[in-house]
């Protein structure tokens, strides 16, 4: 096997020579912001170079399509694509959710089946779980699936689901029994295919003016049985598995990242350039957010050590979720409280600053709060899960 800094010097030379530099169209800061054909095709196709040069995927088995290397490999890797600013990668869903679920929980079918496909970007993958009238009340999820031999037969509709009309696979969470009194007893989760006589997507044009989300419509969709994971009524242990991935509570992803992190360092450029730098409380609130960067990077570190974890695994990665996501909020908040007047311009106006760049940024970051469970939520597992505090009344 290769060591790990061989491998991480062989990334080094990599992406030195193959990170796209001269791109003639905006690139998405988030996999949530892809909105048109030419990002997509774009992004689909850098993430299979990088697969295809082995840095994505390491420490997946061989035996599905990875690499068969370790976790230490793959961080490193996702450092140095850090360093170099890399595009990001798309299929967020299936290299950091459906894949790891899969290779968790699924059949050896199911690894065979999905697993290269998800690392090559060939097949890209989508969430089923919101639904339009329940909000993030998960375990009431209405849309059904009924038996019928080898199939499924769906009825429902599921919104927000990233990637909607671009993918080949949904993860997806149905009812499967109305009868049961306890309501998280009657889901079951069915790995989806969406392009079958059925489903049906509609793009909703978000506040950042692209179509990033769709809702999926399912008429009497027949969809394979053998989709199923576990038995039926497992669904909302497995969901809640999933989004122990989709949190970063649990490791296991392939890789890379999906979301451009804000850099304090930018911010003090920004307000060099606009002149206000000098100003002792401006000084103070760069202190802050440098600080706090520091902090949420030595918090991703540490969650990596088994033993100063100990007492709970979890624990720092749910918190990472809610204060990352949090902080890139109000730094994106920030740099355009230093743009004065012109923080008024948006992407494509001449006066914008950067481009727009900051405003993007600002608008995209209230997805961040949302998906995986709200900051309220996450507030709630927080407390109970991590500091034991009983449930509200």
């Amino acid at each position: 096997m290769i060591s790990v800094e061989d491998f991480a010097r062989d990334a080094e030379k990599w992406f030195a020579e193959h990170t796209p530099r001269d791109v003639d169209f905006m690139l998405p800061l988030t996999f949530m912001e892809v909105g048109t054909d030419q990002q997509f095709e774009f992004l689909q196709n850098w993430q299979r170079q990088v697969y295809d040069a082995g840095f994505l995927g390491a420490a997946w088995p061989s035996a599905y399509g990875g690499g068969g290397l370790t976790d230490a490999h793959q961080s490193a890797a996702t450092k140095i694509m850090r360093e170099h600013n890399v595009p990001i990668m798309m299929n967020t869903i299936g290299l950091s959710w459906a894949g790891p679920l899969i290779l968790d929980m699924g059949s050896e079918a199911h690894k065979n089946k999905y697993i290269k496909g998800i690392l090559s970007a060939e097949d890209i993958w989508c969430q089923g779980f919101s639904e339009p009238e329940h909000g993030s009340d998960l375990g009431n999820a209405q849309l059904r699936a009924v038996r019928d031999g080898d199939e499924y037969i769906l009825n429902g509709s599921k919104i927000w689901t990233t990637h909607g009309h671009y993918s080949k696979y949904m993860i997806l969470l149905a009812r499967t029994d109305t009868n049961t009194q306890n309501k998280y007893a009657g889901l079951s989760f069915i790995l989806t295919p969406m392009r079958v006589p059925g489903i049906h997507t509609q793009k909703i044009r978000k506040l950042t003016g692209e179509h990033g989300f769709t809702q999926t419509f399912f008429e009497d969709a027949r969809v394979p049985a053998d989709g199923l994971m576990g038995a039926e009524g497992m669904g909302w242990k497995i969901a809640m598995k999933t989004l122990e991935f989709e949190r970063g509570a649990r490791g296991g992803q392939a890789g890379g990242f999906s979301v451009t992190e804000p850099d304090p360092l930018e911010i003090l450029n920004l307000a060099r350039e606009s002149g206000q730098l000098e100003d002792p409380v401006v000084q103070d609130d760069l202190v802050d957010f440098i600080i706090e960067a520091q902090a949420l990077n030595l918090n991703g570190q540490r969650a990596k050590i088994g033993a100063l974890v100990r007492d709970n695994p979890a624990g720092l990665p749910l918190i990472n979720k809610l204060t990352k996501s949090e902080f890139a909020r109000e730094i994106n908040q920030y740099a355009l409280t230093l743009q004065g007047a012109r923080s008024a311009y948006y992407v494509d106006e001449p006066n914008a600053v950067d481009g727009g760049w900051w405003h993007r940024a600002y608008l995209n970051a209230f997805s961040a709060t949302i998906g995986g469970g709200t900051s309220q939520i996450q507030r709630n597992i927080i407390g109970e899960h991590v500091l034991g505090l009983p449930k509200s009344t």
